[in-house]
């Protein structure tokens, strides 16, 4: 399949788009290189394999892009809270306009299929602790980043195979963690794995409250899971991406990092009465849709990061290219 994969020089992007290649898929990615374009270095020997340097937001960049492709897998946006929250227009001009001009763009070009990176951020805070949220849980966006994505999903499950356009799937993707050739140190277990490793101390605000975790090359799986499953089960559906058994409080995730890097550590404990994201997420109907399972762990995630920093694969931690 030739698929067009936005923001794949990114730290999801670069991982989809080995993927895709190593399956059999041409791959072509358009990338603002906002962050850089390491990602995608050791692509180019790769015969299926393209880049074309541009931005959702341009027309032109948009129409050559799409020209012969199949199928769109769109990741690039300002990703992230805090990134959205210092400049809410760019956000809004990126992960909204530009994904809906993008859409657009897609159905006039006779685009099969569409897969939308969201996230579960989008479920917001749980109003019964003791339950697990499921696609069909109301969505409570209170940040702009996550209302961004939530306005997108709307329009584009609304849209889906409507007038011969794209069959649409939505992903709702866990927070991420584990290594990338676009590397982030700013997602929780990244973050607090090499804060550990490095500083040999850690703050935690709000250790109580919940998050689901999904390893970044399971991620990716699940992507090319939607892409290879008949449209007919997967259009105008979302699908919440991670595993059930994965969901873990902040307070759980730095013992469990803690534990593997041994010694002694300083974590201090911030108390905090509320976060507007404190969320525990199901995951069944990946599974029973698409058979989706996860084949990595936080705590394999741990080990992976801990043997690259002290191998010194990854050093100069508090340069800026590996936070958004």
């Amino acid at each position: 399949m030739k698929v067009l994969v936005t923001g794949g020089a990114g730290y999801a992007g670069s991982i989809v788009s080995r993927l895709l290649l190593a399956q059999g898929h041409r791959v072509r990615v358009l990338d603002s290189l906002l962050y850089g374009g390491r990602g995608l270095l050791g692509l180019y020997h790769q015969e299926d394999f393209h880049f074309l340097r541009g931005d959702i937001r341009e027309r032109a960049s948009v129409e050559e892009a799409l020209k012969g492709m199949e199928a769109v897998v769109h990741l690039a946006a300002l990703v992230g809270d805090p990134a959205c929250s210092r400049r809410p227009e760019l956000a809004r001009e990126i992960n909204l306009e530009g994904s809906l001009r993008l859409f657009e763009a897609a159905r006039r070009s006779g685009i099969k299929r569409f897969i939308y990176a969201s996230t579960c951020s989008n479920y917001g805070k749980m109003r019964d602790p003791s339950q697990y949220l499921t696609e069909d849980s109301e969505l409570r966006p209170v940040s702009l980043y996550a209302q961004t994505k939530v306005s997108v999903e709307e329009r584009l499950l609304a849209s889906s195979g409507n007038g011969g356009g794209p069959a649409v799937t939505v992903l709702r993707f866990a927070t991420l963690y584990g290594l990338s050739p676009r590397m982030r140190f700013d997602l929780t277990v990244n973050e607090f794995t090499m804060e550990l490793m490095t500083r040999r101390k850690v703050t935690v605000y709000g250790e109580q409250f919940w998050r689901p975790y999904l390893h970044l090359r399971d991620a990716a799986r699940a992507v090319l899971l939607v892409l290879t499953t008949p449209a007919e089960k997967v259009a105008g559906q979302a699908f919440n991406v991670g595993d059930t058994g994965q969901n873990f409080q902040k307070g759980r995730l730095v013992e469990m990092i803690s534990s593997q890097v041994g010694g002694r550590v300083q974590i201090e404990r911030v108390a905090q009465v509320d976060d507007p994201r404190d969320y525990r997420v199901s995951f069944e109907k990946a599974a029973a849709v698409l058979g989706f399972r996860i084949t990595r762990t936080v705590e394999g995630g741990i080990q992976e990061i801990m043997e690259a920093i002290s191998q010194g694969v990854i050093t100069d931690f508090d340069n800026s290219v590996y936070r958004n």
